[in-house]
């Protein structure tokens, strides 16, 4: 399930307020200034600093 991009344009790294992209898989977002990814789960992006991920 993919999100929209009107979303996407909207949201923002919660750690240091940058904009996030769609990664190549469709699975999450990235912020590349923190190099952390945001799972997406069921369609719906999982912005939480606690949970994202390093950028591998």
């Amino acid at each position: 399930m993919t999100i929209s991009q009107e979303l996407i344009d909207i949201l923002a790294c919660p750690k240091c307020k940058e904009k996030v992209e769609l990664n190549e898989a469709g699975d999450g977002l990235v912020c590349g200034a923190c190099k952390l990814v945001y799972e997406i789960r069921d369609g719906i992006p999982v912005m939480l600093a606690e949970e994202a991920k390093p950028l591998s």
